[in-house]
């Protein structure tokens, strides 16, 4: 039997850290919010790739692992 373990999207997949993704606090609290933060970044393809693949496309990147391993 395969276990599963459940992305979640609130968490920096890097860290485990609050992601602060606006786009989720949308999904999740239904309240319109402003532009997230992630979307004014350029992530280096080599910090993405160090993410888990079960959370790519799912977990956003925290905005302190974006400024310190994608510099």
């Amino acid at each position: 039997m395969q276990l599963i373990s459940a992305v979640d999207a609130t968490r920096c997949p890097l860290c485990g850290q609050a992601n602060q993704c606006a786009l989720e606090e949308k999904r999740v609290s239904a309240v319109p919010q402003p532009p997230c933060w992630c979307t004014q970044v350029n992530f280096d393809s080599k910090l993405l790739s160090t993410i888990a693949k079960e959370a790519r496309g799912k977990a956003c990147i925290c905005p302190v692992c974006a400024k310190t391993k994608n510099a």
